[in-house]
């Protein structure tokens, strides 16, 4: 039986421990297990994360095994191999791929039948890899996708038209990488049309260039924060915290998050973030929404590019 306040995160490394760290502020949980091939690490930030509870509420947070994890409502894996200063996302999947098999494996010896979100990197193949080795519903396997690449974008209108950034409505879509494709066509202030906006604050010229050099700059932000820190762990966890959210509160919410593919928009075989309806019980709708020919030429060509890759992975 699934306990819907009880979740387990899966590699305690930058990113998990953060992850923790969200999810323990937000207090959507009762029980969070931390599973880490070094349990020295995991029992750390357990320890450390509950000093914090008496500022946030009552918690068990506590290093853990694969054994507590079969009534968990969600395990999110982060394990998997750092992205190094001038590595791609990509160049990451032989590695993770079979930290992906070893964790996959565990997890199926149990009964757990909650949400399986994928957060290591590159999540779109790894999220693939996940459904395929668990065998797990598509519903039930779902990658964070571009659920932090959306923000960053939305934050980045925000500082160009001076507005706040809830109000700005936007989305990429695609591969959480390089292909990536912003959707201009769809994007407004508060229901006003982009270009409009922008006339409204003053802006002129070509809007859309303009757009899309704020893109180039959301595109590569990881690879400017990994080459200045190391690495990026705080955006992504709260984005993680953003679907859980959905997932606990069950708010039948849109998040651009990483899916399987059975023909929307031309493409098949391949998992990729496009805008779906998040629920308690996981991915409940793949939206087909309408996109400029320029945009849906661009994802075709995005699922094109990882369909290759998974195939090479799976041979």
């Amino acid at each position: 039986m699934i306990n819907p306040r009880k979740a387990a995160i899966v590699g305690l490394g930058n990113v998990g421990a953060s992850i923790a760290f969200a999810l323990m502020q937000k207090n959507l949980y009762s029980e969070l297990v931390l599973i880490d091939y070094n349990k020295d690490k995991a029992e750390g930030e357990a320890m450390d994360l509950s000093d914090g509870l008496p500022y946030t509420g009552s918690m068990d947070i506590h290093a853990g095994s694969y054994s507590e994890v079969g009534d968990c409502a969600l395990i999110v894996i982060t394990a998997g191999a750092a992205q190094k200063p001038g590595e791609t996302r990509l160049d990451l999947i032989t590695k993770n791929t079979a930290i992906m098999k070893s964790v996959i494996d565990e997890i199926k010896k149990t009964a757990f039948e909650g949400i399986l979100l994928v957060v290591a990197n590159p999540v779109d193949v790894l999220t693939h890899e996940a459904q395929r080795l668990s065998g797990y519903p598509e519903s039930r396997v779902i990658g964070s996708g571009t659920v932090l690449d959306t923000a960053r974008l939305r934050d980045e209108i925000a500082r160009h038209l001076s507005v706040d950034s809830r109000n700005v409505h936007t989305m990429i879509m695609g591969e959480h990488g390089d292909s990536e494709v912003p959707i201009f066509s769809i994007t407004n202030i508060s229901g006003v049309p982009l270009n409009e906006f922008c006339e409204l604050r003053g802006h002129t010229g070509d809007h859309l260039a303009a757009m899309n050099r704020l893109y180039e700059s959301v595109r590569d932000s990881a690879y400017r924060i990994i080459e200045k820190k190391g690495a990026t762990y705080y955006g992504i966890a709260m984005a993680v915290t953003r679907i859980a959210s959905c997932l606990v509160k069950d708010e039948h919410a849109v998040l651009p998050v990483s899916v399987a593919l059975h023909g929307e928009y031309g493409i098949d075989g391949v998992h990729l973030s496009i805008p779906s309806i998040v629920g308690a019980n996981g991915v409940e709708k793949v939206l087909t929404i309408r996109l400029s020919e320029e945009e849906a030429a661009k994802l075709k060509s995005s699922g094109d590019a990882l369909r290759e890759i998974i195939a090479k992975a799976e041979a």
